[in-house]
């Protein structure tokens, strides 16, 4: 898998982030703010959550999600029945076999669009950092 420099995360990770966007909307979940809108600290998960899959090829979706789980814990942030950035809680914040399948299947697009774009990447026959 090539290794993307930073502009390159930035845009793997939009992409990820809107096809979530749209994701979530088809579920009837119109939270999720566009790109240019999201707050600071969602525009940082997603690209975290790039990088943990570039770095980590073989990592499957229960690992994307355990890693996100890690990452919003050491945030502050707790299982809540209900997804409250001021209160720090979220409802995915649960073994990944817990969560509904809708909810597992964002772990599995978020990874297939990393892959997917991380290989689409021209190589410069050379260290692509």
């Amino acid at each position: 898998m090539p290794k993307p420099d930073a502009p390159t995360v930035d845009w793997i990770a939009r992409t990820a982030h809107e096809v979530n966007r749209a994701y979530c909307a088809a579920l009837g979940d119109d939270s999720q703010l566009p790109w240019d809108e999201a707050p600071e600290w969602q525009r940082t998960s997603v690209i975290r959550g790039v990088v943990f899959h570039v770095q980590h090829p073989q990592a499957g979706p229960e690992d994307s999600h355990e890693s996100w789980m890690r990452e919003k814990r050491s945030a502050g942030w707790a299982y809540g029945e209900v997804k409250d950035a001021d209160a720090k809680t979220h409802p995915c914040l649960v073994p990944f076999e817990q969560l509904a399948p809708s909810q597992q299947a964002k772990d599995y697009i978020f990874r297939a669009i990393v892959h997917q774009l991380t290989d689409s990447l021209p190589t410069t026959g050379g260290d692509s950092q």
